[in-house]
């Protein structure tokens, strides 16, 4: 059996290499990385950080103090930061937190190991908070609505698919990586920050446990004064109150989950015969067509409003020039900037949806929709033509729909627009050549979604001769031609300004088709799903958006005269405005149908 020994080594001769045995210095100054990059040992490189703050004191005590610093004003900022972009002033931030006082006297008094491990969780706990106020800052930019915490991750995954769409997939997965990461390094942060303000209280017991007397003395008056400091009140319990919003959200959604599942099972015309539903509109081809983003503010905005109220009364004189008239009235949405399809479900099902657990339970229910009584009937052809359905789409079957024309299936072979797939004018006469304008046994009921006034408003497309369509190639020079996205985002003004023009296109886009190719016995129900976001519709704008029903034949609008709508395609100011919800059972009732409630 051989044997292994280890030899001392002996000193090189001067100017001699030693030669190497493997093992690394126990003493001694840290040696540098070698020329292939491998990196110092921890305990090497903690020698060399101790040797430069031997060497320069001063530095190292500055380096210190800023780090205490930014560490103490990043836990601040996390305890104190609103939930809401308009909020976001010097005010918010003067302010004492409770949490902090609280934190500062338990700290100190735990053993070193357990206290490291409560300041640590307490830094990732502020880390999620922060990270669930922008999420709510977000959400109430774009939705109108903070985030909640049991149902909205799903719509981060249709976010990244937005961006996709009107960016690019390269830049959703970078801004998807860049969220990831932001978040991780944020939680790490304050971690570390939140060990390192626990450690020095820790090192500093007595001044601590003075300055916290201080503070909470401090505090506790200043609150039961109500002393305030640049508008705001000094003493602050914000983040306990962000954490008791996000716990009563989680709450009232498991309760409203329940309510509403019963709810849902109540229909006025769920036993309905089909024979005893829309008599009145018998024989007639109807469609029900929602605009991307329609919203009250289009008609009544001072920089939107002119545009899109000369195109609504120059269509409107087509229009009557070609033998239709027109009612209009206002709508209180359910959803707002965002989640068309609950503005859609809403005004279908004639109840309220106004959350993804909401569109889900009546997705998966009974409840009779406005298109499935038409499909019930056996009087009508039901048809979808989804322009912006990219993917399966099982919600035919909800809304009763014989046939679904999705973006692969309408032969468009142009430039997308954003967003958008294609552009409305395209999508109504691929609807016209493969759908409406063919012979057919029974009348059509349609169900149209028009997407060209989706954000971010830009490109649009522009109106081209109705012979001249084609496969949609005729759109490639218009595209390019057209607005870069994220030129338009970044300026509110300018969104307010192509909005107003996206509006303005669809608008006349529906309504050409139908001036072109409608008939005697065609009725067009066309509204808005939504108001577009704040940045575009303004701070605290309403929920409304314009609905109209077109036809030929005057007694379809003599059924709804009780309504006391707006003559012409533009609903007045002083209009009724109706929840959307209401209005299936309106519309069913006004022509002819008979209730029949079912309660399971």
């Amino acid at each position: 059996m051989p044997v292994f020994t280890r030899h001392r080594q002996q000193p090189a001769t001067t100017g001699q290499p030693a030669p190497d045995d493997g093992e690394k210095p126990l003493e001694g100054p840290p040696a540098p990385d070698d020329e292939s990059g491998t990196p110092r040992t921890l305990r090497a490189r903690l020698a060399h950080l101790r040797a430069w703050r031997t060497r320069h004191p001063t530095a190292a005590r500055n380096l210190s103090w800023t780090t205490t610093i930014l560490a103490a004003a990043l836990v601040l900022a996390a305890l104190l930061l609103p939930n809401v972009w308009g909020a976001l002033r010097p005010n918010r931030f003067t302010r004492i937190p409770a949490e902090a006082i609280v934190a500062a006297v338990v700290l100190p008094a735990l053993p070193r190991r357990p206290r490291t491990v409560v300041a640590a969780l307490i830094g990732v706990g502020l880390g999620a908070l922060t990270v669930l106020n922008f999420l709510d800052m977000g959400f109430q930019e774009y939705l109108g609505r903070g985030f909640n915490l049991v149902l909205d991750w799903e719509l981060l995954d249709d976010a990244q698919s937005y961006l996709a769409d009107s960016m690019g997939a390269a830049i959703a997965r970078a801004a998807a990586v860049g969220a990831v990461l932001l978040v991780v390094l944020l939680l790490v942060v304050m971690a570390l920050a939140t060990v390192r303000l626990s450690d020095l209280l820790a090192r500093n017991a007595a001044a601590a446990k003075r300055g916290t007397l201080i503070a909470g003395t401090v505090w506790i008056t200043c609150s039961a004064l109500g002393i305030q400091f640049m508008g705001m009140p000094v003493a602050s319990d914000r983040a306990v109150n962000a954490l008791t919003t996000q716990a009563q959200r989680v709450q009232d959604t498991l309760r409203d989950e329940a309510a509403f599942a019963e709810e849902a099972k109540e229909d006025r015309f769920g036993n309905t015969p089909g024979d005893q539903l829309v008599p009145d509109l018998r024989g007639k081809d109807v469609v029900f067509a929602f605009i991307e983003s329609y919203g009250r503010s289009a008609i009544e905005d001072p920089i939107m409003s002119p545009g899109v109220t000369e195109t609504l009364q120059t269509r409107n004189e087509a229009l009557t020039k070609a033998g239709y008239q027109a009612q209009s009235g206002w709508l209180t949405s359910a959803t707002y900037g965002g989640s068309s399809w609950l503005g859609h479900s809403t005004f279908m099902s004639g109840l309220w949806v106004d959350n993804q657990q909401r569109y889900r339970t009546v997705m998966s229910s009974d409840h009779l929709s406005l298109t499935k009584a038409f499909e019930k009937t056996g009087a009508w052809d039901t048809v979808g033509i989804m322009p912006g359905i990219q993917k399966a789409w099982p919600e035919q079957e909800y809304y009763g729909l014989d046939e679904v024309y999705d973006s692969s299936e309408l032969g468009y072979q142009g430039p997308k627009f954003s967003w958008s797939t294609m552009p409305d004018q395209y999508a109504l006469e691929a609807f016209e050549r493969q759908v409406h304008g063919k012979e057919r046994d029974k009348p059509l009921m349609s169900e149209v979604i028009l997407t060209s006034s989706h954000q971010p408003w830009a490109p649009i497309p522009e109106m081209v001769d109705w012979d001249e369509l084609g496969n949609g190639s005729i759109f490639n020079g218009i595209e390019k031609a057209g607005n870069d996205a994220s030129d338009i985002v970044a300026d509110s003004t300018r969104s307010r300004e192509e909005y107003g023009k996206s509006i303005e296109y669809s608008v006349t886009a529906l309504t050409e088709w139908l001036e072109r190719y409608g008939t005697d016995d065609t009725v067009l129900v066309f509204l808005g799903d939504h108001q577009p976001i704040s940045r575009v519709s303004g701070d605290n704008a309403s929920r409304d958006v314009p609905v109209s029903i077109v036809a030929k034949d005057p007694k379809v609008l003599d059924n709804v005269s009780s309504w006391n709508w707006t003559d012409g395609l533009q609903p007045g100011a002083d209009t009724p405005v109706w929840k959307m919800d209401t209005f299936r059972d309106r519309f069913l009732t006004a022509y002819g149908s008979t209730p029949n409630p079912s309660k399971d």
